[in-house]
């Protein structure tokens, strides 16, 4: 995560001042001090860190916080809304146009990940009803209109191209290609460059003059750190941009862009790229950002995850497969798949309140996949009938997954222990015993629970 050396050096700080009954207005200074400290070595910028202390430090040394039973939490408060404000308080979502097509023009500098997430962002899209054309500006960079076609297949979107033309003319034609044939939305791949120039930015400008885009989109890449920061304000000056996506936040970047880019240009952070597969983009929420850097989890963006890997038909299947007292390792096995589709343990983790600084938790990311290799080597009777794996049947299933024997044990007590776990909390009086234990009554759905790889 990018903001794991923020994370740790906010903590520890904080951490000090729990230790104190009462906070003095020297304590609130020298963890203020620390704080600046850590934001600047995550690469946030000089003016950004030098304006965010000062405000912290004007809130936190109140009296509201100083005669405060509880201190250090009124500043862990405080430096979390002021975290909200830096990035810009709510989640803003793309100007639909009144007129459609929406167009929206990406740009940003070559490396910064512009065709793949641009293409993401369509097909995010996509999902929410929409009806996206991608379109091939970057008519310089080799096999750029390639990588656009082979995304654009991928997500079952159509690319417009016109090959190595006038970039202008090819958004022009884009536009009216949307008009004609129904699309909603028309994406712009433009061209980037290595660095600013003047020649980039007048086709920048011309496109722009000559489309009148509903929205200019820059994309940049988090792991630049201060180089993004920088990349944004010229961008912004130049073409006065309306948004910002940022890229590879899954990386292992100090997160000064994320910090920055708000504060220096003005404009909203909406998307943030977190993975390279095609469904790794989410809407940047600075609520959630800002809890996840204070380790705090994000449980509204796991649940959304949750939900999107929850299979309606599947669930209710296995609701009736509950009922009547049946979970077999065919119902376990899709439970895996969908716990996969919603990205690696360790992001999970991170999700989880109390569980991102957790170092010494040992997550094995090939467990799921050991897993699944031992259920599919069993034969669906087998599969349907658990008590049945004798030793033989094991030594089979091991060979045919490429495990050691011991490995199929483990799974089979990992299962029986679910098992038993369900019957639990699924017979009469379930609710009763889950809210003795301090569970939710629901959970995430389609999930009972059983995470190999811790």
């Amino acid at each position: 995560m990018a903001f794991e050396g923020l994370s740790d050096k906010l903590n520890n700080a904080f951490k000090k001042l729990r230790t104190k009954g009462r906070l003095t207005e020297p304590d609130v200074k020298e963890s203020m001090r620390e704080i600046r400290l850590a934001l600047l070595e995550a690469d946030v910028s000089y003016k950004v860190v030098k304006d965010f202390t000062k405000q912290v430090t004007a809130r936190a040394v109140g009296a509201d916080v100083l005669e405060s039973l509880t201190p250090a939490q009124m500043i862990v408060k405080i430096v979390n809304e002021e975290l909200c404000n830096l990035m810009g308080s709510e989640n803003q979502k793309i100007r639909i146009s009144s007129k459609p097509p929406t167009v929206v023009m990406l740009v940003g500098l070559q490396g910064a990940g512009k065709t793949t997430n641009g293409a993401k962002l369509a097909g995010l899209m996509k999902k929410q009803g929409k009806r996206p054309l991608l379109t091939a500006c970057d008519v310089y960079r080799p096999a750029a209109i390639k990588q656009l076609e082979v995304v654009g297949e991928k997500l079952g979107i159509e690319v417009f191209q016109m090959g190595n033309t006038n970039p202008v003319n090819i958004a022009k034609a884009a536009v009216e290609h949307a008009k004609k044939n129904g699309f909603d939305m028309v994406f712009l791949d433009t061209a980037g460059r290595l660095h600013i120039d003047e020649a980039l930015m007048e086709e920048l400008k011309a496109i722009k003059r000559e489309v009148e885009p509903t929205e200019i989109m820059l994309v940049v890449d988090a792991m630049t750190g201060q180089d993004a920061v920088n990349a944004a304000q010229s961008f912004n000056d130049l073409l006065d941009i309306d948004s910002v996506m940022l890229t590879k936040l899954d990386g292992d970047a100090r997160g000064g862009a994320a910090l920055s880019v708000k504060a220096i240009t003005g404009k909203p952070i909406k998307f943030a790229g977190m993975g390279e597969k095609l469904d790794q983009i989410e809407p940047f929420y600075p609520d959630r950002m800002a809890s996840r850097i204070l380790g705090m989890g994000d449980v509204l963006t796991l649940i959304e995850k949750a939900e999107a890997a929850f299979d309606a038909k599947k669930a209710k299947e296995l609701e009736e497969r509950l009922k009547s007292n049946k979970f077999t390792l065919t119902d376990y096995y899709d439970q895996l798949v969908q716990l996969k589709s919603m990205g690696s343990m360790e992001e999970i983790l991170s999700m989880m309140p109390g569980m991102g600084n957790m170092k010494n938790v040992q997550v094995d990311e090939k467990a799921l996949t050991r897993t699944e290799a031992i259920i599919l080597s069993m034969t669906p009777y087998e599969r349907e009938n658990p008590n049945c794996l004798n030793q033989s049947r094991k030594r089979r299933i091991a060979s045919g997954a490429g495990v050691k024997v011991e490995e199929v044990n483990k799974l089979i007590k990992t299962y029986d222990m679910m098992r038993n776990m369900i019957r639990q909390f699924s017979g009469p009086g379930a609710k009763k015993k889950m809210k003795r234990m301090g569970l939710p009554g629901g959970g995430f759905p389609g999930m009972p629970g059983g995470f190999p790889g811790f």
